[in-house]
């Protein structure tokens, strides 16, 4: 299934997914993955991927989760989320994989799972539990 144009297109206008080198890897109806490959530039001290980096495409993937069931022209911002980091972000690529535990007129509900991908190793990282709200135009 190809990804919706509107979401594409929103995508798009992400400057800072755009510049971290983000990816839309999957786009269905309540559910959205997003990918970004490792880089040294987006590590912390220690040479991880840095948590702000994990968190960033876990909440994406879950605001575009909860707008693909959002009414046409409407907007979905985050209200609140809560990240749990598992384990080191050590891998050549993290995918966040998000999809609507309850989706509602104002409110919809998002958990997300972030996984380390190295060879054909993938882990779990981290699980993010969200809350989005829905604007209509």
């Amino acid at each position: 299934m190809g990804i919706p144009n509107d979401i594409r297109g929103s995508f798009s206008r992400q400057a800072f997914m755009r510049t971290i080198g983000a990816s839309l890897e999957l786009v269905e109806p309540g559910r959205v993955h997003i990918s970004i490959p490792f880089s040294p530039a987006l590590s912390q001290q220690h040479g991880f991927m840095h948590a702000g980096v994990i968190a960033s495409i876990a909440d994406s993937a879950s605001g575009y989760a909860a707008l693909t069931l959002a009414p046409a022209n409407s907007d979905v911002l985050s209200v609140e989320f809560k990240i749990c980091l598992l384990a080191p972000a050590v891998g050549s690529r993290f995918v966040a994989r998000a999809h609507i535990l309850r989706a509602g007129h104002r409110l919809s509900f998002c958990t997300a799972e972030v996984s380390a991908i190295d060879g054909e190793q993938e882990s779990i990282i981290a699980t993010m539990l969200s809350t989005m709200t829905t604007k209509t135009a």
